[in-house]
């Protein structure tokens, strides 16, 4: 098995719309052009964080079944795609014409404001359940800025020109990676929570067949190969960012996804119970 468990395929009637709008959306963009700087790439966290509250509702029932199929994975990665570059697409037009101050503004705020709503919807859900449970999900938040921090430090110290040449832009990747991490061990070592993703599920097996495991737990191996990939990553791109910041900049959005979405859906979840 190479795709985690749970992946749904829709069907052809919400598949093929998704997969033509989306496909738009990109052609759009890319005749657009857009400039792609740190700014940028922080204006769009807020809209990898919409995407995991989609799926925690989804893994709540909260969507009606016809549309349901929508947020499963992956298909919820496409929809979240659609929608933040619609809304990218629409902020680049209102600063053209000069309704908005700056392009990454706009995309921030509306992410921001699409990411609460959703995400409110499940935290007020699970209030009324009595499943509201923040506390391990607040600890992981911290302890990530804590390893977040000291590994931007590590990185600043001993690889200074890819700390300054990825500049936040590698930041978000750092913690995104890491709170996924953290998140992730806190859920299987403390919460109990089953892991779905085969490679991830044999770092963590790995971690409990150590002699460490009846101290500090399974899940601090995980931990670790997430920051350190994601140093490593960074370490790879610094040329590329030099060479064609836009491209490069723009596959590190992919990446900070592929890690901060992840991990915003645990830890949301984890809260809501």
């Amino acid at each position: 098995m190479v795709v985690p468990e749970g992946f749904v395929v829709p069907p052809w009637y919400l598949l093929v719309p998704v997969v033509v709008i989306l496909g738009g959306v990109i052609a759009l963009l890319w005749a657009l052009e857009p400039p792609v700087t740190d700014r940028t790439v922080l204006s769009f966290a807020p809209w990898m964080m919409f995407g995991s509250s989609l799926h925690v509702l989804y893994k709540l029932d909260a969507f009606p079944a016809t549309i349901e199929p929508l947020f499963s994975a992956p298909m919820v990665y496409a929809v979240t795609a659609v929608v933040a570059g619609l809304a990218w697409i629409v902020a680049i037009f209102l600063h053209v014409g000069g309704l908005q101050p700056t392009v990454a503004r706009f995309v921030g705020i509306a992410g921001t404001a699409f990411f609460t709503v959703f995400a409110m919807v499940a935290i007020f859900q699970s209030i009324e359940l009595g499943t509201f449970e923040p506390f391990w999900p607040v600890v992981s938040v911290i302890v990530a800025g804590i390893l977040t921090a000291i590994a931007w430090l590590v990185l600043g110290l001993w690889f200074t020109d890819v700390a300054a040449t990825t500049g936040m832009t590698g930041a978000l990747v750092v913690f995104g990676h890491t709170l996924d991490g953290v998140s992730t061990a806190v859920g299987y070592d403390v919460l109990g929570a089953s892991e779905n993703v085969p490679l991830s599920l044999l770092i963590l097996e790995a971690g409990k067949a150590l002699p460490t495991a009846g101290v500090i737990g399974a899940g601090w191996l995980f931990v670790l190969v997430k920051v350190g990939l994601a140093m490593v990553i960074l370490g790879l791109f610094r040329e590329y960012v030099e060479e064609r910041p836009r491209q490069a900049r723009t596959l590190l959005t992919l990446v900070a996804a592929v890690g901060l979405g992840p991990a915003v859906h645990n830890t949301l979840l984890f809260m809501v119970g």
